[in-house]
């Protein structure tokens, strides 16, 4: 019998997989599965079961937010390559930024089905340092924050343009940090009021944030600084990069890049699939090509890949 571990977070989202648990356990059991629960008790437990019950498992199967499956993926970069098993995603988070990257149904017995009967693809993982990691984004700067503290309903009602209009107004209050930033490609110092390293399509619910034609599994990041606005003209180009989405200008770079050192000389905050990740002076980032499987439904076309 094939063996599977469950991973769930039971007060993601709206608590909504608790009306759907027998159902979602059904499924896994009539496909054929020997399955292990786990529910999680408290940060980083999902992190520390993968670690403990994973091995020998085929299938790891987690429902949760991003900062579960961030846990969960945690869990197995600590296995040799080769010996990590597939993973398998319910999303029942509030933003569900990478299962909406990768296309995995919102609908959480559709997803049960597809985590144990979909197609199966290798994707980039983040390394963060020695010991963290992230699936689809490492961010700093206050203002990564908006997107992900507004709910989902509120976005849709506003529209692109509207939210980030309003966002726009709040980019002159916001904290500075003097960074430098060093790559394969080249190399970069200012005063950043938002950096995102990024393997994704979608950023707090909004896709095309981080720009187009991202591939998530070709071993680079898509990488989105934007420097301290210096006069009105500057803030009229950050306008115009996140309501309009035109490309580079004096004030917005993008990039690629498969490496990255970052230094600053005071301690910055990040966050790791938008949940905290520390504060350091000092950060290597890197692109671990194709590091975890994960499955999506069998029929899904994600122009991405």
């Amino acid at each position: 019998m094939k063996k599977m571990i469950f991973v769930f977070n039971p007060r993601s989202g709206k608590e909504q997989i608790r009306n759907k648990l027998l159902d979602i356990l059904d499924i896994f059991t009539k496909c054929g599965y020997d399955v292990t629960v786990h529910v999680t008790q408290e940060p980083l437990d999902a992190m520390r079961v993968v670690k403990r019950c994973a091995r020998g498992k085929n299938l790891v199967v987690c429902s949760g937010g991003d900062g579960t499956l961030n846990e969960v993926v945690s869990g197995l970069m600590t296995f040799p390559p080769g010996k990590r098993p597939v993973i398998g995603y319910i999303p029942s988070g509030s933003t569900n930024d990478y299962a909406s990257s990768i296309g995995i149904s919102k609908n959480m017995k559709k997803a049960a089905l597809d985590a144990v009967s979909g197609s199966t693809i290798a994707v980039d993982i983040g390394k963060f340092g020695e010991e963290k990691y992230f699936v689809y984004v490492a961010a700093f700067g206050a203002f990564t924050e908006v997107s992900y503290r507004t709910p989902q309903e509120t976005k849709n009602l506003l529209g692109h343009q509207a939210y980030m209009l309003e966002a726009v107004k709040r980019v002159t209050n916001l904290k500075a940090y003097r960074m430098k930033f060093e790559w394969e490609g080249g190399s970069l110092e200012d005063e950043f009021i938002i950096g995102m390293i990024t393997n994704t399509i979608s950023i707090g619910g909004f896709k095309g944030l981080v720009g187009l034609n991202v591939a998530l599994d070709d071993g680079e990041f898509e990488v989105l600084l934007v420097r301290k606005p210096r006069t009105p003209k500057d803030i009229a180009s950050i306008a115009s990069y996140l309501i309009l989405r035109e490309g580079e200008n004096d004030c917005v770079y993008q990039f690629r890049a498969k490496r990255l050192k970052v230094t600053s000389p005071e301690p910055v905050d990040w966050s790791l699939d938008g949940e905290y990740g520390g504060s350091r002076t000092e950060t290597l980032i890197e692109n671990m090509n194709r590091a975890v499987s994960i499955r999506r439904k069998a029929s899904s076309v994600v122009e991405a890949l």
